[in-house]
């Protein structure tokens, strides 16, 4: 059975000092580098936000004060250092990389593509992967929404939530509550 890993949003920006930064997200960013280089996927995707800079990339970016729910303070802003992949996490050991929010709010990578335009339901079709696995940054926002897209397209959805760091422990509760009840496997 052809597994895919997602890695989500292992941003400097989503890491401690980042613009958004969630607690735990530098020590994620190497056990997930760890954990792929001991487990065998056929396929290692990682998603980005990728934002404009000289926008409010559809209302994403606060124009005042944020309210931490539909708006946001500026963060990775494609080709700045917040929005590279955090150094613990090995980039050489992904396959496919996917941007998303490119002058749009989103939070699932599954709205994204691939540099060559791709989208990652193309991309795991293409593979034929019939087993997903989603870990990353945040737990409560882009993790579940990405898994929560990514039932839809690959049914072995699982999320690994020890790979995963999160905004705060309410909204992560309630998250994996949610992608449970979903369907999505949470270990």
């Amino acid at each position: 059975m052809p597994r895919a890993l997602l890695i989500v949003d292992v941003q400097n920006d989503f890491t401690e000092g980042g613009a958004l930064g969630c607690d735990g997200g530098a020590a994620v960013a190497a056990a997930i580098t760890e954990h792929v280089r001991a487990s065998d996927y056929a396929l290692v995707v990682a998603s980005r936000d990728w934002h404009h800079g000289d926008d409010d990339n559809g209302g994403h970016f606060a124009a005042g004060e944020p309210d931490f729910v539909d708006t946001w303070p500026v963060h990775c802003v494609a080709g700045t250092p917040g929005a590279d992949y955090h150094p613990a996490l090995d980039r050489s050991l992904v396959d496919v990389h996917v941007f998303k929010g490119q002058g749009e709010p989103a939070y699932s990578a599954f709205e994204g593509e691939t540099e060559d335009g791709r989208t990652l339901e193309a991309v795991l079709d293409e593979a034929g992967i019939d087993e997903l696995v989603v870990v990353g940054i945040a737990t409560d926002y882009c993790v579940r929404a990405s898994a929560l897209d990514g039932i839809r397209v690959v049914p072995a959805t699982v999320v690994v939530d020890g790979l995963t760091a999160a905004v705060a422990p309410g909204t992560r509760a309630a998250a994996l509550t949610e992608l449970a009840d979903a369907g999505v496997v949470v270990r």
